[in-house]
């Protein structure tokens, strides 16, 4: 019994996850893991996002 509360709990929080990559994809979102949304206002020091590469001029 132990086991499938731990499976369930594990699929819940797995399919939250999932919906939530996909609800940010689907609102146009391109960087989902920078806090910025890959706006990083210090493009080449202090932004962890691998997107702000692409921006620069």
């Amino acid at each position: 019994m132990k086991d499938i509360i731990i499976i369930v709990i594990i699929a819940v929080i797995v399919g939250l996850a999932a919906w939530y990559v996909y609800k940010a994809k689907k609102s146009g979102k391109k960087c989902i893991g920078c806090p910025e949304g890959c706006s990083c206002s210090a493009r080449n020091t202090g932004c962890a996002c691998s997107c702000c590469e692409h921006k620069e001029s």
